[in-house]
């Protein structure tokens, strides 16, 4: 199973993603997409630094950030799982795994369980169309997914957390 590498807020990193990119065309979805990759969120912090190297208001930068739902501003769980919301996996029962995950996991989407393991997440296609629900659990893309295949996924990842503890 694929985990989240949560690395500590460091502002010097921050500033060095930042610099490297803000040359680019475009260079706030880049800056956005390379924090989050580093810090698994895009901190508070990292807002005026992206602002004022970009010469923006934080306004512009938390717009963006609010705007697409794959950023995060805060700290997500060690596993991230995102379950597949568009129409296909919807047509092939999504809805009920959806439900099934938030009954079982005791949250809501964008919501981490008690023990810090799991954050739950919508996606709006993970491109497996044909083989939904699919749900995504890192970079892993799990297909056919109902609700003990589910279980099954999360058990591994309680194992695997306690695996790594010991």
């Amino acid at each position: 199973m694929t985990t989240s590498k949560a690395v500590a807020w460091e502002p010097v990193t921050a500033q060095a993603i930042i610099d490297e990119l803000k040359c680019k065309p475009g260079a706030l979805l880049p800056i956005l997409h390379a924090i989050q990759d580093r810090f698994s969120y895009v901190p508070e912090e990292a807002v005026s630094l992206i602002a004022q190297a970009l010469k923006l208001t934080r306004a512009e930068v938390h717009g963006v950030i609010s705007f697409y739902h794959h950023f995060r501003t805060h700290q997500p769980g060690r596993h991230v799982v995102e379950i597949c919301r568009a129409e296909a996996c919807q047509a092939q029962g999504s809805r009920a795994l959806e439900a099934h995950a938030k009954s079982v996991l005791e949250v809501d989407y964008h919501q981490t369980t008690a023990d810090r393991n799991i954050t739950l997440e919508p996606v709006y296609c993970l491109g497996n169309c044909s083989c939904g629900p699919s749900i995504r659990v890192g970079n892993d893309i799990h297909a056919d997914v109902d609700a003990t295949r589910f279980d099954e996924l999360v058990e591994g990842l309680k194992t695997d957390r306690v695996e790594i503890l010991s």
